[in-house]
This record gives structure tokens, C-alpha cells and sequence, in this order.
């Protein structure tokens, strides 16, 4: 059963990762991309990486996403369609895929993947709420304020060229 919801889950992510890219309606593409985060945090649920799909939920899904489609909603632009791409961009952008491709599958036969010993982690929940919110050594509460000044100058931003006359 595992097996199943892996390859339905994988299915999603390629095929709403290839709409995403193709599609030139841009709320279309947010919403495509979306899915493949929501995907993705199925897939770790799946591998019972909790704590990373609640991560990857609220922050990629729920935060990054909301953000985008604000921005499209608040520039009156949903109803826009992006320019199609010329057909030198198509064929480097197919180029690189390929060699992307190439590599991946490089590393992956020539690799000998081995398994690894279980190391025991501290992943207690308060171990990892005093990390996340601790501004000391090793904690993240000053990239996380960071971060968010720096998405909301963004989005400023792009509101004010959005909305600029001519």
C-alpha cells in the first residue's frame, strides 16, 4: 500500500511540476505549485518525516504560495497571460533539463548507496521548539525574522512595479 501512494504521490508532483512550468496563466502556475508542495509534504508524511512535512506545510505550502497568489490577487493581474517562450529559450531550457537529467542519473549508477547505521537524534518536541525558537548558538529565530523582512520587502516591492503607471 505504501508502494502505491508513492508512485500516486510521485505521479502528482511530475505532473503538476510540469504544469507549473508550462502554463501561462500565472494564478495557474501558483496553484499548480501548490499542489507539488503539498505533494511533497505527503511524501514526507510517508517516510514518516513528520516534523519536515509540518514544516514544509506551513511554511513552503501555507506561507510562500498564500504570498504569491496575494501578490497576483492585489496587482490585477490574474487574469494576464505570460509571453510565450521563443524557441531558443525552449531549446536551452530542454538542453539543461537533459543534462540535469544526466547527471542525476549519473550519480545514481555510479553510486553504491550503502545502508546507514541509525544514529540516535534528540528529536523530542521540546528539543526542537527550544532550538527553533532559541536566538543563541545554533538557534533560528534571527534567520527566521530575517527571512521574513526579507519576503515582506519583496512583496512590497512587487507591488510597487506591479502598480506603477505605464
Amino acid at each position: 500500500m505504501e508502494q502505491l501512494f508513492f508512485y500516486l504521490l510521485a505521479t502528482i508532483i511530475l505532473v503538476f511540476s510540469f504544469l507549473t512550468v508550462t502554463t501561462r496563466r500565472i494564478l495557474r502556475a501558483s496553484i499548480y505549485l501548490l499542489t507539488v508542495l503539498l505533494g511533497t509534504a505527503g511524501l514526507y508524511f510517508l517516510f514518516s518525516f513528520n516534523f519536515l512535512a509540518a514544516v514544509q506545510l506551513t511554511v513552503y505550502a501555507g506561507g510562500i504560495v498564500v504570498l504569491i497568489i496575494f501578490s497576483i490577487l492585489l496587482t490585477h493581474q490574474i487574469n494576464e497571460k505570460l509571453e510565450a517562450p521563443s524557441r531558443r529559450r525552449m531549446v536551452l531550457g530542454g538542453v539543461g533539463a537533459l543534462l540535469g537529467a544526466g547527471v542525476c542519473i549519473s550519480v545514481f549508477v555510479d553510486h553504491s548507496f550503502s545502508p546507514v547505521k541509525k544514529i540516535p537524534l534528540e528529536n523530542e518536541m521540546e528539543t526542537i521548539g527550544t532550538t527553533l525558537l532559541s536566538y543563541g548558538d545554533g538557534g533560528y529565530v534571527l534567520p527566521f525574522e530575517v527571512i521574513s523582512i526579507l519576503l515582506l520587502a519583496a512583496m512590497v516591492g512587487a507591488i510597487i512595479i506591479a502598480k506603477r503607471p505605464g
